[in-house]
């Protein structure tokens, strides 16, 4: 999946309007906001419907940019304790906070990267 994504372009384009630039519904950026929005878990119908204005979609645009980012933090977060509790010999609690992560993650690509934790876990 990790090369299917298109986030960069997300993170460029969420600077550009959180920096003031309206966003234009180009067919580029409605392509875009539509195959992100399914890369981070959102049902298309309600991105395609969130893409009838520029309000809407620019809203789109934020939320996409929020899973996104959240769901780096968390897997930050979750790695960086893993590896504290493994250097301490803690493997049953470094696998508790990976199964408690993939519990909430709802990014594909973030649920599988817990997943592959969780295998070098066993």
């Amino acid at each position: 999946m990790a090369e299917d994504i298109d986030w960069e372009e997300v993170r460029a384009l969420a600077a550009r309007v959180e920096a003031g630039e309206a966003l234009e519904l180009t067919p580029s950026v409605r392509g875009l906001l539509l195959r992100t929005a399914q890369q981070v878990a959102m049902p298309e119908s309600d991105a395609r419907a969130a893409l009838q204005d520029v309000a809407t979609a620019t809203s789109l645009l934020r939320e996409i940019r929020a899973r996104i980012r959240n769901s780096s933090m968390r897997l930050m977060k979750a790695r960086s304790e893993v590896r504290r509790l493994r250097q301490a010999g803690d493997t049953a609690g470094a696998r508790e906070v990976m199964e408690d992560l993939l519990a909430v993650e709802e990014v594909p690509l973030y649920r599988e990267l817990v997943e592959i934790a969780l295998e070098d876990l066993n």
